[in-house]
This record gives structure tokens, sequence and C-alpha cells, in this order.
């Protein structure tokens, strides 16, 4: 389904049963609403949960960037506002995160609790390079270059070769970002420096790393459950960056009990 929420087009689904408390799943840089499958799957029978793709990504608007962090989190705002949720519960894995932390600070009456997955509150100088060569990559020669080096973040080399189908359905999400779109979320991403600040989130909040996640590491993690007083963190063994698919029980079971407990 789409609607038109900030000025574009915003492709979304929408299950579980009506009136059910709504949880918003947000998903990772050249992904789409699809990653988040086997949650839907976990929680759409006693939750309404909504999916999205986030501007410049799937069946979403991708117009010329670059974006802003604050831009993505009122992109979710009015797609919110446009379906009559008035509140929810917020899954972010990686930018998704990343938009999770911007939209609690600058409306946390949206939400009822904050799961933040592989995800980090502060992308460092020295890891500015990294994104600038993705952009310049993407702009000259499209995403065909960067989708194998991308797999090696996301997954771990066991799970690659033990579930090739699952591997091969993220290529082609990755295969089938549009570059504007990548280019303009990196430019969002690179500038995300929230550390001093997410110790102002007051909500219930979790959060999951995959512990051999080499992007957003268990590190950057720890520094999210240290300053947002009162989180939990889960850490998921044999799990990589999309760890909600390298451990969808694990991770799905984490997310359930977390939803279940939040008052």
């Amino acid at each position: 389904m789409n609607v038109t929420a900030n000025g574009i087009r915003m492709h979304y689904a929408l299950e579980g049963p009506a009136g059910a408390p709504v949880v918003t799943l947000s998903h990772s840089l050249a992904a789409r609403l699809e990653m988040w499958e086997p949650q839907v799957k976990a929680l759409a029978g006693r939750w309404r949960v909504l999916r999205y793709d986030t501007r410049g990504h799937g069946g979403s608007d991708a117009p010329a960037g670059p974006y802003t962090l604050d831009e993505l989190a009122e992109d979710a705002r009015a797609l919110l506002g446009a379906l009559g949720i008035s509140t929810t519960h917020w899954v972010g894995l990686s930018m998704g995160g990343m938009i999770g932390q911007t939209l609690a600070l600058k409306a946390p009456e949206l939400f009822a609790s904050l799961v933040l997955c592989d995800t980090t509150s502060r992308v460092p100088p020295e890891a500015k390079p990294q994104w600038e060569e993705r952009i310049r990559t993407a702009d000259t020669q499209g995403m065909e270059p960067l989708v194998e080096p991308t797999l090696g973040r996301w997954f771990t080399p066991p799970f690659r070769e033990r579930q090739p189908e699952v591997v091969e359905r993220v290529r082609a999400m990755i295969r089938g970002t549009k570059p504007a779109g990548y280019i303009g979320c990196c430019r969002a991403i690179a500038g995300l420096d929230l550390t001093d600040r997410v110790g102002a989130i007051k909500l219930p909040t979790l959060v999951i790393v995959g512990e051999e996640d080499p992007g957003t590491p268990v590190a950057a993690a720890r520094v999210l459950h240290e300053r947002i007083k009162g989180s939990e963190l889960v850490v998921l063994k044999s799990a990589s960056h999309l760890s909600n698919l390298e451990q969808p029980d694990l991770f799905s079971g984490a997310l359930t009990d977390f939803l279940r407990r939040v008052r």
C-alpha cells in the first residue's frame, strides 16, 4: 500500500488485528520492508505490525538528496499521522535504529517503547571516509560493486553457507536499491552524532545486537545501553549485522518478551 507523507509517496504494509497495539518496524540501509518477514510472523497474532520502505528504498520515492536523519524521522512521523497511529512501539535496525533515536528525542510521545537493533548513536570521524567511498561507488558504478562487501558485513560466513536462499533475497534487496536513495541515506547516516543526547530518552528501551556485528558492534550497543537509563541489552550469539534474519527465533523471542512486559 502507498500513502503520501512528508511530501513523498511512502510504501508500507500494515498487518495484524485492528485495534491492537502498533509495532513499527524500520529497516536497514539498502533493504526493504520485506527484511522483517520473520518478525511479522512472530508479532502479527498479537500486535498490529507496520512496516514501511524508508525514503529512497523499495517502493517509496527517492527524491534527490542528501537526506538527513531529521528528515527521515519526519517521514516516519508523517506516515504514522497519515495512518491515524498516535502511539507505536518502534523497532529499528541499523539505519532504522538511528531514525528511532532521532524521533524519540524529537517526539517521545509517539512511542510506547523503543527497540534499537544493531545500531549506533554516533558515526566517528574516522569512519567518514568509508561512507564517502560507498557514496562515490554508488554514484559512479551503481549498486553492484557494493553488493558482496555489504553481505560480508551483514552475515557470518557459516550463515551464508547454510542459508543461501536468505542471503540471495537480501542480495536482491541491496542490488535493487536506488543509487540516489542509497546515497541520500548514506549522507544522513554519516552525520549521526547522538551519543551525548540519547541519555534524554526515558522510554522503555531494548538494545539488541549480534555478537559478531562488525559495523555497529557490541561496544556501540553497550554505549546505548549505558546512556539510556533502565534499558535492557541482548547480545545474540552467532549473528552479525542483520541479526533479525541470522537468528530470527532468538531475535523475535527477545523482542516479543520485551513488548509483553512494556507498560
